[in-house]
């Protein structure tokens, strides 16, 4: 039992990057730990390259996440002209790119989206915290700067509701209800495609493995995405521990 920082993510587009090889861009199907991270460094005002600041925040939090709506893949098509690559050269904006680039050549490329997610985001404290609840959550009301859903492109469609939670269990935290995003809990689960007599929710979390509690005899799958990062300025990565369970959501939840 500990207490937690609880907020909403919804949006009509996310992109919640992967490991990238080549011209693509793929996302995951849920915020990896690097936007959660960059989304309350924004809120902070921590700027990019504020590398100790930012080592701070992040050896100060831990998230857990719970899928309420799986979302749909977009996939969007890019053609790119960028100039022959010069080690002679280098180039400042895009604009003297092109400008002074000379000879153009086209990159092709491709770039993945989430639709209409939603997902609740528990944020919990470390031993080592140095920026309180309070702060987190002055940061997502009144963010330094635009927060957004893994690109700039893809900004929030509601209010993020960051709510401080006393003590509870990580279960809690992750069922705390929000209000309906289209008038009402049922036009909702019509909206976005959650009828039927088998609606489920998705619980990702770090650490302990029973740190869900009673999930009865379903099946936890443990994975390690590469989503911790390592070093901002090389856009470098590790791996870590990360749990998620699949349950069947309640009629009265």
């Amino acid at each position: 039992m500990q207490p937690y920082l609880v907020f909403r993510l919804y949006g009509a587009m996310a992109s919640w990057g992967q490991p990238a090889v080549g011209g693509d861009r793929h996302t995951g199907v849920i915020p990896s730990r690097s936007a959660l991270l960059g989304l309350l460094g924004a809120g902070l005002g921590i700027k990019r390259d504020d590398q100790p600041t930012l080592t701070m925040l992040q050896k100060s939090v831990q998230f857990s996440i719970k899928q309420l709506v799986p979302s749909s893949l977009l996939r969007d098509y890019h053609t790119t002209q960028v100039a022959v690559h010069n080690n002679k050269r280098r180039y400042h904006t895009r604009k003297q790119e092109i400008d002074l680039g000379g000879e153009l050549k086209t990159v092709l490329s491709s770039r993945d989206y989430r639709c209409d997610g939603i997902w609740v985001v528990a944020v919990s404290l470390t031993n080592d915290a140095m920026f309180p609840f309070e702060q987190l959550q002055q940061a997502l009301l009144t963010p330094a700067y635009p927060l957004c859903l893994g690109r700039k492109s893809c900004p929030p469609a509601l209010p993020l509701m960051p709510t401080i939670l006393e003590p509870c269990s990580l279960k809690q935290a992750l069922d705390t209800p929000f209000p309906a995003i289209t008038g009402s809990e049922k036009s909702d689960r019509y909206w976005f495609g959650c009828v039927g007599q088998h609606r489920v929710a998705t619980y990702y979390w770090p650490g302990d493995k029973a740190a869900l509690g009673n999930i009865d005899n379903n099946v936890v799958i443990t994975t390690q995405p590469w989503d911790e990062p390592l070093n901002r300025q090389r856009w470098q990565f590790t791996q870590r521990i990360m749990h998620q369970v699949t349950l069947p959501i309640l009629e009265d939840e």
